[in-house]
């Protein structure tokens, strides 16, 4: 590394070497030091990009340029009236205002069919909720989604979270096409993919769980699909949700929640009741090193007409629970986005933010069953 290069980082949470202007971990989203070390030019001691240590050794003129250079390139403060600098916690020293982060809103658009939205909304002072997309180029043709909801009261949930929703999309991707099957041998084998990314995906979040997480280790809740052209498998845990919406006709929950409000509508309760309850955000599974049970709940979908899989964590779904009314938000959404998915996702986004926003809100779109004018899939 030369004398002018910013010495790289390692993730405290993971080991992932992370880029001298990187913010966050990539690989489990971590928040990273706001400051970097640099190497002098033609300084003979070793660092740890040379040595294998995980401390890096510089100068002290080095460490003092790079603390100059970080006071002269300071984010300024969101509010354009007061133009105060933000300090490493991320918030203006003047008026106190929390900067943006870029952890606090995050969009992915792997091809033009598929997007997702995740949002830290107005209450929460960070985003806990992740996504990670998958998808071939061809509309309705090959897709995996992931959305995971950190567990606001357990530690690092925003680690946990990101690093599940990537862990479990890499094994879709990674696993796509093995193995020919037919009928309820093919569903079979789509179950045990969605099964397999669940376990990935809990296998992240031990990983990212530290010596100190011992009174409460991260947790996340889980949900992910898997499209196979017409085909759609779901699986889940936790509380976040999936749902079908046909362009025409009732939209359809493709989840049931692990919660005590979902028990308590199994058992009679009105759903309005339960879900504005005391222990309506109470969840009975999700994905940590102190849940017992952690195997994805898996269903099925064939799609027979044209419509979209949505995905969304409860910053969504809390304000239009009901199937048919989120089926029709979501018509509205994609009407005023002209089938777009990523503006769709993002006026729903804001659509939750104008209720009040207060919880994080992620949301995924997939448009599936579309036809050309000759009636073959688009």
């Amino acid at each position: 590394m030369t004398g002018s290069e910013v010495a790289a980082r390692t993730c405290a949470h993971c080991g992932t070497i992370a880029a001298a202007d990187a913010v966050f971990c990539e690989a489990c989203g971590a928040d990273l030091p706001v400051l970097a070390t640099v190497a002098a030019a033609g300084d003979p001691r070793p660092t740890a990009a040379t040595s294998g240590s995980s401390a890096v050794t510089t100068p002290l003129r080095a460490v003092a340029a790079a603390h100059t250079a970080a006071a002269e390139t300071a984010p300024l403060c969101p509010d354009p009236a007061c133009g105060g600098a933000v300090d490493a916690d991320g918030y203006c020293t003047v008026c106190g205002t929390l900067a943006p982060r870029p952890r606090d809103h995050m969009v992915e658009a792997p091809a033009v069919w598929v997007a997702s939205e995740s949002d830290r909304g107005r209450r929460h002072h960070r985003n806990e909720d992740a996504a990670a997309l998958a998808a071939d180029a061809a509309p309705g043709s090959w897709a995996a989604l992931v959305v995971c909801d950190g567990v606001s009261t357990s530690e690092s949930s925003h680690v946990a979270s990101l690093a599940a929703a990537r862990a479990a999309r890499d094994v879709l991707a990674r696993e796509r096409g093995a193995g020919l099957a037919q009928g309820s041998a093919l569903q079979a084998l789509s179950a045990g993919r969605l099964v397999a990314a669940g376990a990935a995906a809990a296998r992240a979040v031990a990983a990212v769980t530290l010596a100190e997480h011992v009174d409460s280790p991260p947790s996340c809740t889980f949900v992910a699909a898997l499209v196979e052209g017409h085909r759609v498998t779901v699986g889940n845990v936790g509380d976040s949700r999936a749902y079908w919406v046909p362009d025409a006709g009732e939209g359809q929950v493709l989840t049931g929640d692990d919660s005590v409000a979902a028990d308590q509508v199994r058992a009679g309760v009105p759903r309005t009741q339960a879900e504005a309850g005391p222990q309506a955000h109470a969840i009975t599974r999700w994905l940590g090193v102190d849940a017992e049970d952690q195997v994805p709940t898996v269903t099925h979908l064939q799609v027979a007409e044209p419509g979209w899989l949505v995905l969304c964590s409860d910053g969504l779904w809390n304000y239009c629970s009901e199937a048919s009314d989120l089926a029709d938000l979501v018509r509205g959404a994609v009407a005023s986005a002209g089938g777009d998915p990523a503006a769709a996702c993002t006026s729903l986004v804001d659509w939750a933010n104008e209720q009040g926003g207060k919880d994080n809100i992620t949301v995924a779109l997939a448009r599936l069953g579309a036809t050309t004018d000759e009636g073959e899939p688009a």
